[in-house]
């Protein structure tokens, strides 16, 4: 016999004869046998690659008909009366387990949850019990039953830690944990066993299915493994498979959501907040400012942490807005030891011993202030207006008699640490000076400088457990679901007679698996006759 390509399903092979000759051909040891294969013989192959043969056949099989099947009882598994033991639990757990697993009760319990998430935007979190008395009373209940006895009875003001919202992320964790356990690992045991089909009747009933004539199985096997296929072959039968990951992506997706609501849980229920205003010079003690979230929220070493505000300044645009504010830290023991120095900035946190120190907003709390070369005073500086980073910060130099109900004075106004605005006791303008410029303003025969403007550095504090937790699950969601998209793909083959009836089947791509196929089988040689030859 000769190995003569086929003009339909065509392989590439660079010519081995010299080109010379006239005719092309290739002569090769394969002698076809007949459908009837001794149990031990394979056809052999001179192929670059080989294939390893298995002398034993696949432990489980997916097919009943045509294939290996090994369902025996497990010897030593022993039942009374037709019941294994504890068979009861176990019918009660399997029930459970596939009512928790039931796709329409994990859709209700995400919406519930998003619902819950929702209502909690519109509800105001953490406000006193009087708040919501006076929002939502019950003579004027919100869509005529919503009153405050729903908001504070069910936890609502404190949404993400009240057991309602919390006993939905149990429901939603265990409904994930039964999906898993019931669906998706048995399909990736079922999806690791390879296995073999000896019907080709069998075979043509798959989604793909074709046949070659006068092919050689080993053949198949050799292009299927350059396509990055996983090949098995037992002497006329062969399964291939390949994108086993797609397989394992969805128990990664599980696994990930499970890790965001763990994370976000802990982050609820185990976390501190505190935020405090420091004017610049002063101090405070981190655990005197932080306040637990939930009832495992537990202090650390580090709450006994003194935190020093060493500077306060700000950076300015070129029309005079402020475009980012800094605060100078130092962090000291009890001992007065300086643990950590660094200037924070908004997005530039501290972090020390699991605490996080956030620059989240600015102040004045004082102005420096000489009269006549007397001092400087310190004056107090009182916000007047508020609102975004629109600011506008006053405070009052008395002159003459503190004691009189009628106190006039020398008004001063402030929009940021660049400049201050000043005027007389008739409330007129007299001037603008910068701070720290030394440069003196005569007022209502008064010399006044301003020394110096005080700011004061907005921090809010956390530690949060949950953060690592909730990264790490949002970066295995993004990679599993990636993954998720590959498609796993099988092929099984049997070499009958002369023929090769291949069949396939994939989970995903369905479109595309066949036009796979085909470009594969098109490379597949076909055996002819040795006398025959291409002219």
């Amino acid at each position: 016999m000769s190995l003569l390509l086929n003009p339909i399903r065509a392989l590439s092979i660079p010519p081995l004869l010299p080109s010379s000759k006239a005719h092309l051909f290739l002569r090769t040891n394969i002698k076809l046998r007949s459908s009837q294969i001794t149990k031990n013989e394979a056809l052999p192959s001179k192929t670059k690659k080989k294939i390893v043969l298995f002398d034993v056949a696949p432990p489980v099989s997916e097919e009943s008909n045509g294939t290996v099947e090994n369902g025996r009882v497990p010897e030593g598994q022993k039942k009374l009366g037709g019941v294994p033991p504890l068979g009861f639990l176990q019918k009660v757990l399997r029930r459970a387990l596939a009512a928790l697993s039931n796709l329409p009760l994990a859709i209700g319990e995400m919406f519930t949850i998003a619902s819950l998430m929702a209502l909690a935007t519109v509800i105001d979190q953490g406000e006193a019990p009087d708040y919501y008395f006076e929002k939502y009373p019950e003579e004027h209940p919100v869509f005529g039953f919503f009153t405050w006895r729903w908001v504070l009875t069910l936890g609502f003001d404190h949404m993400f830690s009240s057991p309602v919202f919390l006993g939905m992320l149990i429901l939603l964790a265990a409904s994930l944990m039964a999906c898993t356990y019931t669906t998706q690992i048995p399909m990736v045991k079922v999806a690791r066993r390879w296995s073999f089909m000896h019907s080709s009747e069998t075979i043509r009933k798959l989604e793909f299915a074709d046949s070659l004539p006068r092919a050689s199985i080993q053949d198949l096997g050799v292009i299927l493994m350059g396509s990055g296929f996983e090949v098995f072959l037992k002497g006329p039968c062969l399964y291939a498979f390949k994108g086993l990951a797609g397989r394992f992506a969805p128990i990664g997706v599980h696994v990930a959501m499970l890790l965001i609501m763990a994370g976000g849980t802990l982050s609820t229920v185990g976390s501190f907040r505190g935020s405090v205003n420091v004017p610049q010079g002063l101090n405070f003690v981190i655990g005197d400012v932080m306040t637990p979230s939930g009832f495992l929220s537990t202090p650390t070493e580090a709450f006994n942490t003194e935190v020093h505000v060493n500077k306060f300044f700000m950076d300015y645009y070129d029309s005079g807005e402020v475009s980012q504010f800094y605060t100078d830290l130092s962090l000291f023991s009890l001992d007065g030891k300086e643990l950590m120095r660094k200037t924070i900035s908004v997005n530039d946190p501290l972090r020390y011993g699991g605490i996080t120190i956030y620059q989240t907003d600015w102040g004045i709390s004082a102005l420096q202030v000489s009269k006549n070369g007397e001092g400087p005073f310190n004056l107090p500086v009182a916000p007047l207006q508020i609102n975004g980073d629109k600011k506008l910060y006053g405070t009052f130099l008395p002159v003459g008699n503190t004691d009189s109900p009628d106190v006039k004075g020398i008004s001063m106004l402030a929009r940021d640490l660049q400049s201050i605005v000043l005027y007389d006791q008739e409330g007129k303008f007299a001037g603008v000076r910068r701070p720290s410029s030394k440069l003196p303003i005569d007022i209502d025969g008064m010399r006044i400088v301003i020394e110096d403007a005080i700011g004061s550095s907005g921090l809010d504090l956390k530690t949060d457990m949950g953060v690592p937790v909730v990264y790490t699950g949002f970066g295995a969601l993004m990679l599993t679901t990636c993954i998720s998209y590959l498609s796993h793909s099988q092929v099984w083959a049997l070499q009958d007679g002369t023929t090769v009836v291949v069949g396939g089947k994939t989970n995903r791509a369905k479109l595309e698996f066949p036009e796979e196929m085909n470009r594969l089988l098109d490379k597949v040689p076909e055996l002819v006759d040795s006398d025959n030859t291409i002219a």
